[in-house]
């Protein structure tokens, strides 16, 4: 049977909710894989003003992604960046903070919490052999470090994509690390907020050959199908390089974008989507299904059920997740602005390029 079941998982997971300035629908199922693997957040109010949307596709377990998925929004909030308002700079660092947190005795035992069977059945018998001491789990979590048997853990060979959107008022700020994407749907028009981090892009290639890894038949040492990703640790080993500068790297590419009357919604999915659907397709059946269906769940539902494969083998195999963000109410600014405050910069432009709109930050 392999990596697939013999017949595959259609049961869903949907949900969907909202509050003034826009509403959301998401679904998620595990496909023909046999474990689910992908995680997601929505969060329409992460404090008063802002909502914070993220999806998240592990590989080599479930408990990256799922670590993802209960952490990173909240490390946005604390990090004091976003006290101030710079929520770039705190998503930003919020990414490289999961790697950093997935290590030692704390980060080992909520792995084992979020992970497999096997797992949490070998945190369970540590947990009967040793405990925390009396009181240190009351400890604030900004302390996090915690001794134990697993002090010098090196962090998780698994790991996950992580892309996620930020809105705050007429503002959206993307940021992701790879394969996982977001799309603005524009007057109809997809455009891509993120790219996917694959090893033959030629930044990407430059950075892994720099740091001592090779590529080989499109993967990362042979392995890895991603150049970016939270986790996947022993490919971040190089003590003399920095985490931006790592094999792979968990510094995510940031996108933001100045909210338009011309924009309708974004869609937030892993490959599971991506590999059968190109963006304007997706972004096409949406508009055409939000004619005739008013939830937004029961729309991604209906993406997932287009994309799965009727055989195993293949594109539409994959565990599969999808976010709708639509906006309520039309921003009264008209600019647009797309800036990438990561290392590289890359306009926003139309996913379809031939017979298109211009690019309207032009």
């Amino acid at each position: 049977m392999g990596v697939y079941l013999s017949t595959p998982k259609t049961e869903k997971y949907s949900g969907e909710g909202g509050n003034d300035r826009l509403r959301y629908g998401l679904a998620s199922m595990q496909g023909w894989r046999t474990t689910m693997e992908d995680a997601h957040t929505a969060l329409p109010r992460l404090d008063e003003c802002t909502s914070f949307f993220g999806v998240y596709d592990g590989h080599g377990g479930k408990a990256v992604s799922k670590f993802c998925a209960k952490h990173l929004h909240l490390q946005v909030l604390k990090n004091e960046a976003y006290s101030s308002g710079d929520l770039a700079t705190s998503v930003l660092k919020s990414f490289f903070r999961m790697d950093e947190m997935m290590k030692g005795q704390r980060g080992w035992r909520e792995l084992a919490e979020l992970g497999d069977k096997g797992q949490k059945f070998t945190g369970m018998l540590e947990g009967i052999i040793w405990s925390p001491k009396p009181g240190e789990s009351d400890k604030p979590e900004d302390t996090w470090t915690e001794e134990g048997p697993h002090s010098h853990f090196p962090g998780p060979t698994s790991g996950s994509t992580a892309c996620v959107a930020i809105i705050r008022n007429d503002e959206l700020i993307v940021a992701n690390a790879g394969d996982s994407r977001c799309v603005l749907s524009r007057k109809g028009q997809a455009y891509d907020l993120s790219k996917d981090h694959k090893p033959d892009l030629d930044a990407e290639k430059e950075r892994i050959l720099n740091a001592g890894g090779f590529i080989v038949a499109g993967r990362v040492n042979g392995s890895l199908n991603l150049a970016r990703a939270i986790g996947d640790m022993e490919l971040k080993q190089n003590e003399f390089l920095p985490a931006e500068r790592q094999i792979v790297t968990a510094e995510p590419e940031l996108n933001t974008v100045k909210l338009s009357e011309d924009d309708e919604f974004i869609v937030l999915a892993c490959d599971g989507i991506w590999d059968c659907m190109s963006s304007q397709e997706v972004v096409d059946f949406v508009h055409k299904e939000m004619n005739t269906e008013d939830s937004l769940s029961a729309v991604c539902e209906k993406l997932l059920d287009h994309c799965l494969a009727p055989v195993s083998g293949g594109d539409g195999c994959d565990n599969m997740t999808v976010i709708i963000v639509k906006f309520k109410k039309p921003s009264k600014s008209a600019a647009t602005s797309s800036t990438n405050q990561s290392v590289s910069s890359e306009e926003m432009r139309p996913n379809e390029l031939d017979d298109g709109p211009s690019d309207p930050n032009k």
